[in-house]
């Protein structure tokens, strides 16, 4: 029973991570403008072209499809857009948040260069 409990706490937290990085990712996209869509929609939709013989898919990504926190390919974009300005920014975001975004490149550390970007964009949106 003990085992089955840390089990399942294990679980709830790893779901509970997978669900903060969806989150944060998401943020990146609209950042980016790139477009989401849910799975759920994507075969609603799907499923309603099947019924009315189309064959076209929605131009948007699902969550799952979204790498910014594990590829480099996909995070050095945002890294250039956030770059993009910089010397227009507030001393502070520009000693600490891009300071952090460098320092991430720098030691090829692609999740604090990610959680600097994240703290990046939420600054932009407030």
């Amino acid at each position: 029973m003990k085992n089955a409990r840390k089990l399942a706490e294990k679980m709830h937290k790893e779901s509970s991570k997978q669900h903060d990085i969806d989150m944060s990712n998401k943020l990146i996209a609209e950042f980016m403008g790139v477009k989401t869509i849910t799975i759920d929609r994507l075969k609603s939709i799907l499923k309603q072209n099947r019924e009315d013989g189309f064959i076209s898919t929605p131009q948007a990504y699902t969550l799952d499809e979204l790498k910014y926190d594990t590829s480099w390919d996909c995070l050095m974009p945002v890294i250039e857009k956030c770059l993009v300005g910089e010397a227009e920014q507030s001393e502070e975001i520009s000693n600490t948040t891009i300071k952090n975004i460098y320092e991430g490149i720098c030691n090829q550390d692609i999740s604090f260069a990610y959680k600097s970007v994240i703290e990046f964009i939420k600054n932009q949106n407030n």
